[in-house]
């Protein structure tokens, strides 16, 4: 089955094509600048190199978050796009479960910026509790309370709280290949239609303005 799998949760956009459990090709992307634009380019020169084209998929696999808002509003509408495009179902996965992929027993963590992190632990690829969004203070014996004092981490987190370094952790962010897999072994429901990001915490427009934007159009109830 030939899944295209594309994560942009981070600063680092990962998208891959994969046939069954084997990676065709894979690319990341920077996306601090130009995001959508270079995701397009990125997708279109994966799909030049092996000569395929987006017919030739069976499914769209997204990585749906938590991540940057902007980030996964893009992932999620170019997924849609191209799924839409290429007449296949849109697969949709977490995209901190997607970066604990390989791992038996680990805690993924990444940086959720204004002083927090996005953690979610996993057993045998299984969510242990809920993903969550805290303080990096409380990320240990939140950790711990989960998967016991002997959990390894992974994720981009320790770039930006160097406090953490301690802990046996592995630098990384969500890969296009990984997002593919796991959706392969998942449900497989199709989101096409109804799929959206994932956020976990409230937008900045949320919390500061929690009544709705001052002058906004409201829509009767």
């Amino acid at each position: 089955m030939r899944v295209l799998g594309i994560d942009t949760s981070t600063a680092t956009a990962s998208i891959a094509i994969i046939d069954d459990t084997v990676i065709l090709a894979e690319a990341t992307h920077d996306t601090s600048g130009r995001r959508s634009t270079d995701l397009l380019v990125g997708i279109d020169a994966l799909f030049t190199k092996l000569g395929v084209a987006p017919r030739d998929l069976d499914a769209v696999a997204v990585g749906a978050g938590p991540g940057s808002f902007t980030g996964l509003r893009i992932g999620m509408a170019t997924a849609k796009g191209i799924a839409f495009a290429a007449g296949t179902p849109l697969w949709a996965v977490s995209s901190l479960a997607a970066l604990a992929f390989a791992a038996k027993t680990i805690a993924a963590v990444l940086d959720a910026r204004r002083g927090e992190v996005f953690a979610g632990c996993y057993r045998d690829r299984v969510l242990v509790g809920e993903e969550r969004v805290m303080a990096p203070t409380k990320l240990v014996s939140w950790v711990a309370s989960q998967l016991g004092d002997d959990a390894c981490f992974i994720g981009d987190a320790l770039a930006a709280y160097p406090e953490l370094g301690p802990l046996p952790w592995q630098a990384a962010t969500p890969s296009g290949s990984s997002v593919a897999l796991l959706a392969l072994t998942g449900p497989q429901i199709d989101v096409l239609t109804s799929g959206g990001p994932t956020y976990v915490r409230a937008s900045e427009a949320e919390i500061k303005y929690p009544d709705g934007v001052p002058g906004a159009l409201r829509t009767k109830g």
